[in-house]
């Protein structure tokens, strides 16, 4: 069958009319026959037995029986009335019951004729009856398409009331493979239905809208699941080599004496073998003549800044400037900080641009960028003013980069001829079956073990009632010179609660540590932005013990003294959340806790997010379980939810099929990176339809 054809407005399909389609469209997103074949059905019920009325069991199941009604009556109840026809077979009787739609189905009801009959069975009054039963008569029964398992498909409020059924979207996809012949293209190169053992696409379609049996609809899952994955994975990867191909960059290919010299003489620490893997694979990048998009995702204090530090030297050694963006300025500040520390008594000239730096200073930065005299520039959302003119950036490095729109980062690409290296830096762990497809065009490396020393986080559940038990934790770890941060919710949609709980428990704080023996540093949303640095900076000078936030504090606030986090109400927080948060302590050698307060009153998926944080501190661990409990969509939050609109496959249950997929497109660009070959024709073809038709999701990243 034409693809093109499978392009036809869903009206001119045969039972559809111009309201049907207006419905279809507007509740389902169906507007051609493709879309309709694309609707899949959420689950089936097996009709391949027949049950006898004595064979019944009280289990709630669907069963389907065959026999005649050989009475029907009107009973009088309460509200109303109901309908009740007497069923039986040879085995014995039961009753099937209506309580709308009485007046057409007692007119349309036919005695003493053999009808097949479905539906979920209950016991009442000594007898099975079945409520508003599917009924057919045996003969029509045995001249319709044979469906042994009935597919039951998604469906709204809004269909159900006009009148569009299950049975009708069934009959309309009838009513489609008859307009077909249930004949489609096949979408997949010969080698490829043969390596995998795949059935043909036309064969799928039936058999995932009228599967003979279980294992020919296992069949069709799987080929149908694979095609999606497939398609998908071949997009991305098309791109990575496009733009490998396309994209030059510079070639840094000299290790020179500043790299060497930090790596011989001044590395405060040995480096983890994982540091030493990534620091390899990026040398790799720059070596190369292609621009190195890398993304770096490594656990809270896994390391990054150094690997980060030793690429910004690679730059410098091979004649480039490098700068370093942040997404606040208090990590701006931070990273400043370090990276100058670190670099003390090494020829490296870096300056720090930030919103709060005055005007004389940037005229001297700006300056400096210009002739080349300064190397390294670290800042926020400033550095990508249109004042900032650098005089060659080889190397641009992007912390928490889901804090940056593809625009804001677009501008770092244009303020050179050739686009600078790229490396993004991220401390949220992302599943590796979810980066494999957000960020399957970008190249990812892992940091995946903490430096040595770093003793590992305690974390416990605490409910309300322990509240003084934790009070009287915090007060000894006070006079150990401990600071301790004391973190509640704020939402959106309860922001007025979530400010009164802040400003309640800092009161009951202030009660229960009082001055002159304590001070207290508070942040939260509605302060002024110099309030808010101003008590920040009190704690991470030491001046105040405790700091009580809202979620402000998540990305980045390197104390190392803090070694104790209390998250109030833990279980109204996300498990990326609560992770991100436990990462503010443990910067230290000293040992460090993280206590989740909640109340009694836990739903099931809250207890599975506490006891996983009890559990273990691997943020790609904790990832996997988030995944799992909210889905993609949630996890890279509302504004790219719709990247993985999958019709059929699901990114989690189908996580083998997914990486089968990657690897067999990974080989297939290696053997033929354009698709030429006569057995991949047919495979150009369908992505070439599919990007015209907007069937592949534009992935950003």
């Amino acid at each position: 069958m034409n693809a093109n054809y499978l392009q036809t407005p869903i009206t001119y399909l045969k039972g559809v009319g111009p309201n049907r389609a207006e419905t279809l469209q507007s509740e389902l997103g169906i507007s051609t026959y493709q879309d309709l074949l694309n609707l899949f059905p959420n689950r089936y019920i097996d009709k391949t037995q027949y049950y006898k009325i004595d064979q019944l069991q009280r289990s709630n199941a669907d069963v389907q029986i065959i026999g005649e009604i050989i009475h029907i009556k009107t009973v009088e109840q309460k509200k109303g009335k109901r309908l009740v026809a007497t069923f039986r077979d040879e085995t014995g009787e039961m009753e099937l019951v209506w309580f709308r739609g009485q007046k057409w189905i007692r007119e349309h009801l036919k005695l003493n004729i053999p009808y097949v009959i479905f539906g979920r069975c209950n016991w009442y009054n000594g007898k099975f009856s079945m409520p508003h039963p599917e009924m057919e008569l045996v003969t029509e029964h045995e001249q319709g398409v044979k469906v042994m398992m009935q597919p039951v498909y998604p469906s709204t409020e809004k269909l159900s009331n006009k009148g569009i059924t299950n049975r009708v979207i069934n009959k309309l996809l009838q009513q489609l493979f008859i307009e077909t012949n249930g004949r489609f293209s096949e979408t997949l190169s010969p080698a490829l239905l043969q390596e995998l053992k795949l059935i043909s696409k036309s064969e799928a379609l039936f058999n995932i809208h009228f599967p003979k049996s279980q294992e020919y609809l296992a069949k069709a899952q799987f080929r149908l699941k694979f095609e999606e994955l497939f398609y998908i994975q071949l997009q991305l990867l098309l791109k990575k080599m496009l733009r490998k191909q396309k994209i030059k960059g510079f070639t840094f290919d000299k290790v020179g004496e500043l790299f060497n010299d930090f790596y011989k003489s001044h590395l405060p620490f040995e480096l983890t073998n994982a540091q030493k893997r990534v620091i390899k694979e990026i040398r790799a990048d720059l070596g190369s003549n292609a621009q190195m998009n890398r993304l770096l995702q490594g656990d809270v204090g896994s390391g990054k800044t150094i690997v980060a530090l030793m690429t910004l030297l690679l730059a410098i050694d091979n004649g480039f400037q490098a700068c370093l963006m942040a997404p606040t300025e208090i990590l701006a500040n931070q990273h400043f900080n370090g990276i100058k520390e670190l670099l003390e008594g090494i020829h490296v000239n870096i300056a720090l641009l930030t919103g709060s730096v005055k005007k004389s200073a940037r005229k001297v930065i700006h300056e400096q960028l210009e002739n080349g005299e300064l190397h390294v520039l670290i800042g926020t959302h400033a550095l990508l003013e249109d004042k900032v003119q650098y005089k060659n950036l080889g190397l641009a490095i992007v912390d928490e980069q889901h804090r940056f729109g593809v625009a804001q980062r677009s501008k770092l690409w244009h303020k050179n001829e050739m686009p600078p290296h790229i490396l993004v830096m991220t401390a949220t762990p992302i599943p590796r079956t979810l980066a494999m497809s957000l960020y399957g065009d970008l190249d990812i490396s892992v940091i995946d073990e903490l430096p040595p020393g770093r003793k590992a986080i305690k974390t416990v559940h605490r409910f309300d009632s322990n509240r003084l038990k934790v009070f009287g934790f915090i007060r000894d770890e006070i006079k150990k010179g401990r600071q301790i941060y004391i973190v509640y919710p704020l939402i959106q949609e309860s922001e007025a609660l979530d400010y009164k709980d802040l400003m309640d428990g800092y009161e009951s704080i202030i009660r229960d540590f009082p001055l002159p023996d304590y001070q207290i540093s508070i942040v939260h949303g509605k302060m002024k932005p110099a309030d808010k640095d101003y008590e920040m900076k009190r704690f991470v000078q030491g001046e105040t013990q405790i700091m009580v936030a809202t979620t402000v504090i998540e990305v980045g606030v390197n104390v190392p003294n803090a070694s104790v986090m209390i998250i109030e109400s833990a279980e109204r927080f996300g498990l990326s959340q609560l992770h991100q948060l436990r990462g503010r302590v443990g910067r230290g050698a000293d040992q460090s806790y993280c206590i989740l307060m909640t109340s009694h009153k836990l739903s099931s998926e809250a207890r599975t997010r506490l006891e996983t944080m009890v559990l273990t501190n691997d943020g790609f661990e904790i990832a996997e379980v988030d995944l799992k409990l909210r889905g993609p969509g949630d996890l890279m939050g509302t504004q790219q939810s719709g990247i993985l609109n999958l019709k059929i496959a699901d990114i989690v249950k189908d996580n083998d099929i997914l990486k089968t997929a990657r690897h067999i497109v990974i080989q297939l660009l290696k053997e033929d990176p354009s698709l030429e070959k006569s057995d991949n024709l047919v495979i150009k073809h369908t992505y070439a339809q599919l990007i015209k038709h907007k069937n592949i999701w534009n992935y950003i990243s």
